[in-house]
């Protein structure tokens, strides 16, 4: 009996004994696991922190590339505006060749018979006649005029040297071709009208000749362009 009490007691406490080395595992195991989870915890922490700070530099920098790309944007069209105006300048200074429509005037010398009382210049196209011409076509719409193929432009003279005539300082001869880029009608009627100077070129027997044409070439100026004595004028906000 008393044996049996005794194997009953040890069995009791061998069954208590791992009931309570299981519970220490157990607690063990969900200590480990709970220690597990925290230090994972940790670690997605400092990868969300170190993610989130790589976002916001890409997100300035991207800022910046924005406006850097603005600014080169408003840059190249300022470049492209400040090339319209330079291409307008040249072409109303006339230092580029341009194309259009208009008129081609040819002029020489009368052949007609000379009066003996009769100077022999009588017969001779003079520097303003061309110049009379230049004024009349100017007046009449004519945005580029060539003569001989000297384009006159702001700098450009027409006076007589001599026995020629000199053009941005190039002498030219008859028979003088004058071509002017225009409203074809306007410049035609402009050179025609009643009691004009081409028409009393032709009742003296200066042999003229228009044409209309709807591709007039006109070459750019090559005379001289500098200023030696004259410059901007200052605003008064610029003075400021």
């Amino acid at each position: 009996m008393r044996s049996k009490g005794a194997q009953l007691s040890i069995a009791i406490v061998c069954i208590v004994l791992g009931i309570m080395l299981a519970v220490q595992f157990k607690t063990t195991e969900r200590y480990e696991q709970n220690n597990l989870s925290t230090s994972r915890v940790e670690d997605l922490t400092q990868e969300l922190n170190t993610v989130t700070e790589e976002r916001d530099t890409l997100a300035q920098e991207v800022i910046s590339l924005r406006a850097k790309l603005e600014n080169t944007r408003e840059t190249d069209q300022a470049m492209a505006d400040m090339q319209e105006e330079i291409q307008k300048a040249n072409l109303y200074a006339g230092l580029v060749p341009v194309e259009g429509k208009g008129i081609i005037l040819t002029l020489n010398d009368s052949s007609r018979a000379l009066q003996n009382d009769e100077n022999i210049s009588s017969g001779l196209i003079h520097d303003q006649d061309l110049l009379i011409i230049v004024n009349e076509l100017k007046a009449s719409g004519a945005e580029a005029i060539s003569v001989n193929g000297e384009r006159i432009a702001a700098m450009s003279e027409i006076r007589c040297a001599g026995t020629t005539i000199l053009i941005n300082w190039n002498k030219i001869a008859p028979p003088f071709t004058i071509k002017a880029i225009g409203d074809p009608a306007m410049l035609e009627s402009g050179l025609l009208i009643k009691n004009g100077y081409l028409e009393s070129l032709k009742l003296l027997g200066f042999p003229v000749n228009i044409q209309k044409s709807d591709k007039v070439q006109i070459p750019a100026y090559n005379g001289r362009v500098k200023f030696t004595f004259g410059s901007p004028l200052k605003t008064t906000e610029e003075a400021e």
